[in-house]
């Protein structure tokens, strides 16, 4: 008995660890099963797959569903950030001063305080590699005045896009009501991020960046590391979205933009983007004529639509303008311009003559009209004549001839008094026209003569520009060796001198590879030299100051 009596406290002590430890597991795994639906409760799958240089689909589905697009939504914040650098609205180094509204949005967020002062390029910054709620708000709130109003711009600007199934309420992505997009709508987005703003778009491939308070790690860093040629572009996710990605890869002379909505997990997510992305090079001719999309007309910070220019970001000096004059409503009769050749007396006496009847152009009356009229011609013909120069001696036989012919006919009026004055003037000018007119330097206008000064017309100023400083270059491409960068380098030189002669050849090395860049070019130098390469399927992307 007292061997049973020892041996029951033992077994009652193992079953009640064993009954703990149930207890512990089946608690876990129903946690684990409450977690789980947060994680997977995404909205339906949607994908398409483009060739980023035709717009061509190569693969879609479900890719005209609205869906919500969470944090793909700072894509087309970001292109209005961009639109308003370019054309004057801000620029990158002004200070904004940051709201109450936009330091409480919730994670991810760059941490920014409420009444903090930054500059505007790390908001983009923030927004762009972060994905910081907070910046993002920031910018909507400095361009526009309200989040609301910065919506409402979001949406006109999609609409100019062709993104014709997408409603904006926020400038960040997290849900709200009527808050949706499609995969066909952000593919066409990130498209013309790629295209319309080529200078910022290395923003996207950073692997992480300086935004002003901190260091901040780049949302799609696994992506960019693991997916060879892989340069962009936007992560997204919330709980009613799943895992969302934008990305673009280019290889060679071939780049294809993949949109996922509804992954997930983010490693599920880019594993299908990985995919698609490999379907999209096997689809995508070698070579295909680059048809860059049509950049929309610049809509402004109200509804009005402003003529837009073509070159780069506004923190430099040379201002692009247009005329707000333009079509010519009246033509107006030119005046009389004063000086000495002036004949009121002639004017005079033959206006009278040509309105007088023909019953009163007799007598002594016509004697005196045609004797005034032939005075005046006289006098007018007198100062030409004199100031006529002639550049050699045929000429001056000539000028001679001319008043010979004049004289001749004055001595004719004075000998046979016409019936009217009108008469008199026809006969010099028959006279005149007996010369030919050969030789002769035309007469200097008179000092005196003051030429008359138009109104300068007025001049808006749509944008400024750095396209005067040399700050830009080119990029040729991504080599696995410093040699390869380096010949590719001397051959394009060797074969585009008209635009690069000058330019500072430099490999950069990154984690990538080798990168072949020119450099010290003007943006327009820059677009021009990228504009030939391409022609000539060679690999060329302009690089702009960030």
């Amino acid at each position: 008995m007292a061997v049973i009596t020892q041996v029951k406290p033992a077994s009652g002590r193992y079953s009640r660890t064993r009954f703990l430890w149930t207890a512990a597991v089946f608690l876990l795994a129903v946690f684990t099963l409450a977690l789980q639906p947060q994680r997977a409760a995404a909205a339906p799958y949607a994908a398409m797959v483009i060739d980023a240089r035709t717009g061509e689909v190569l693969h879609s589905r479900n890719a005209d569903t609205r869906l919500h697009p969470a944090s793909l939504t700072k894509m087309m914040t970001l292109y209005i950030a961009f639109e308003a650098v370019r054309n004057g609205e801000i620029t990158l180094d002004t200070k904004v001063r940051i709201s109450r509204n936009a330091a409480a949005e919730p994670p991810s967020k760059l941490g920014l305080k409420s009444g903090q002062r930054i500059a505007f390029r790390y908001l983009i910054r923030a927004a762009a590699v972060k994905s910081a709620n907070d910046a993002a708000t920031a910018i909507g709130e400095t361009l526009s005045g309200s989040e609301a109003a910065f919506a409402r711009r979001m949406n006109r600007t999609a609409k100019a896009l062709g993104m014709s199934r997408t409603t904006f309420k926020n400038a960040h992505g997290l849900t709200a009501s009527g808050h949706l997009s499609t995969a066909s709508d952000m593919t066409t987005l990130g498209r013309h991020l790629l295209y319309d703003y080529p200078e910022y778009y290395n923003l996207f491939s950073r692997r992480s960046t300086h935004a002003g308070i901190r260091e901040v790690p780049n949302t799609n860093r696994r992506l960019l590391a693991a997916y060879r040629g892989a340069d962009g572009i936007k992560t997204g996710y919330t709980r009613a979205a799943g895992f969302n990605l934008v990305a673009s890869a280019k290889r060679g002379n071939e780049r294809i933009i993949a949109t996922v909505f509804g992954g997930k997990s983010t490693v599920s997510r880019n594993a299908k983007v990985a995919e698609l992305l490999d379907l999209g090079f096997r689809r995508a001719p070698s070579r295909a004529a680059l048809r860059k999309p049509q950049r929309p007309a610049y809509q402004g910070a109200g509804n009005v639509v402003v003529a837009d220019a073509d070159d780069g970001p506004s923190h430099g000096v040379a201002g692009k303008t247009i005329r707000v004059t333009g079509q010519v409503n009246t033509s107006l009769r030119p005046k009389t311009r004063p000086g000495k050749g002036e004949s009121p007396v002639l004017v005079a006496a033959l206006e009278e003559a040509l309105q007088t009847p023909p019953a009163e152009k007799a007598g002594a009356a016509d004697e005196t009209a045609a004797a005034e009229a032939a005075e005046a011609v006289a006098e007018t013909a007198e100062d030409p004549i004199e100031n006529v120069q002639t550049v050699s001696a045929d000429g001056a036989a000539r000028g001679d001839a001319l008043r010979e012919s004049i004289a001749v006919a004055l001595a004719e009026a004075e000998a046979e008094p016409l019936p009217a004055a009108e008469e008199a003037a026809p006969a010099v000018i028959a006279a005149v026209q007996k010369v030919p007119f050969t030789g002769l330097r035309p007469v200097a206008r008179p000092a005196s003569l003051a030429a008359a000064s138009p109104e300068p017309e007025p001049v808006v100023v749509t944008r400024l520009s750095t396209s005067g400083g040399r700050y830009w270059g080119v990029n040729v491409g991504l080599y696995t060796s410093r040699y390869q960068a380096e010949k590719v380098l001397l051959r394009t030189a060797l074969a585009e001198l008209e635009t690069l002669d000058g330019t500072l050849r430099k490999v950069a090395k990154t984690r990538r590879g080798f990168e072949a860049n020119f450099l010290g070019m003007t943006q327009e130098q820059a677009e021009l030299a990228c504009r030939r390469l391409n022609a000539r399927n060679v690999t060329c992307e302009p690089i702009g100051p960030s």
